[in-house]
């Protein structure tokens, strides 16, 4: 996969860049705004998530250039995006810097500005900047280890600085490379989307019907999975007896967390504690004895994540009993 971002201090005319260096390449050049519509387009707000969390904007960004980068070679001119580079290996990480007074001449040609004027329009850039890279990244310098290469423009021209930029991906090989594998974009989205889970960021058209209270929180991220890839769910729609007293009463019954209509399948989530895991295979045992016919699947802590990416991402849950 070819992939490069380009970020910059403002007034280097880092965007300019990336749009040469990407027409250049012939790569898809994705901007933040580009970002931000495709992050609108894709999830879902509810009224308990008016907004997107800056503290999800991450996993967000990294689901949406996973899916891009299954089709394109991508320069991505969008803020942070060098701190996606431990989930996509291989990335081209540049950054553009110059020095203040380089920087506030380029203000006062592009914005039409006096001195002065210019100068206040790149400090308040300048930490408007600094201030949404914290709330989205929790950090608000720009650490220059992140970086494979810093260009500083003070005497280079956007054409030039684009050509530097060039000649390191050709290098690289990132022209040749191919495309995000689906298999690796499932993994990546995977996990990305487990967490975004606990944010309760789901996709526009769910199917879950009417939720309630969840006992453990677990089972809130299981539900917050399933919908967010549209497999219809019920929780703990029936209780099955188990034990039965003299007079043929229900002594013991057994409730499993998630029915899932589509597959006709329940889905017990346990816990690691071994007592009550020792308790619940007991019911489940009863129950696949007594109800030869239900299809109930336990799945503890440790398979959790296991769980959801064999069923949920390549095959939508197609269980086999």
């Amino acid at each position: 996969m070819g992939l490069i971002s380009i970020s910059g201090q403002p007034g280097c005319r880092f965007e300019e860049v990336a749009r040469i260096t990407a027409h250049r390449l012939a790569f898809e050049l994705v901007t933040g705004s580009r970002i931000a519509g495709l992050i609108d387009q894709e999830f879902a707000l509810t009224p308990a998530i008016p907004a997107m969390p800056g503290k999800a904007y991450a996993d967000l960004t990294a689901s949406i250039v996973a899916r891009l980068a299954s089709r394109h070679h991508l320069v991505l001119c969008v803020e942070g995006m060098e701190l996606l580079s431990s989930q996509f290996p291989g990335m081209l990480r540049v950054h553009i810097v110059a020095p203040d007074a380089v920087r506030v001449g380029n203000v006062m040609l592009d914005q039409r500005l006096e001195r002065p004027a210019a100068r206040e329009w790149l400090r308040d850039l300048e930490f408007r900047q600094k201030t949404e890279r914290k709330q989205r990244f929790r950090q608000a310098n720009v650490p220059a280890h992140l970086f494979d290469v810093i260009l500083n423009t003070e005497s280079l021209d956007s054409e030039q600085t684009a050509e530097l930029i060039v000649a390191a991906a050709r290098s690289l090989g990132l022209v040749e490379r191919g495309f995000l594998s689906a298999e690796a974009e499932a993994l990546l989205q995977f996990r990305v989307r487990l967490r975004l889970s606990r944010h309760g960021i789901v996709p526009p058209d769910s199917v879950t019907l009417p939720r309630k209270l969840f006992a453990h929180p677990s089972e809130e991220i299981f539900a917050n999975l399933l919908d967010f890839y549209r497999i219809a769910w019920e929780y703990e729609p029936r209780s099955f007896p188990i034990q039965w007293d003299r007079d043929g009463k229900t002594a013991e019954a057994f409730t499993p967390d998630f029915y899932l209509p589509e597959v006709d399948l329940y889905v017990e989530l346990t816990t690691m504690k071994q007592s009550l895991v020792t308790k619940k295979n007991r019911k489940v045992k009863l129950l696949r004895q007594l109800y030869p016919h239900i299809n109930i699947q336990v799945y503890y802590q440790k398979d959790f994540q296991n769980l959801i990416f064999k069923y949920g991402l390549a095959e939508r849950l197609v269980v086999k009993a």
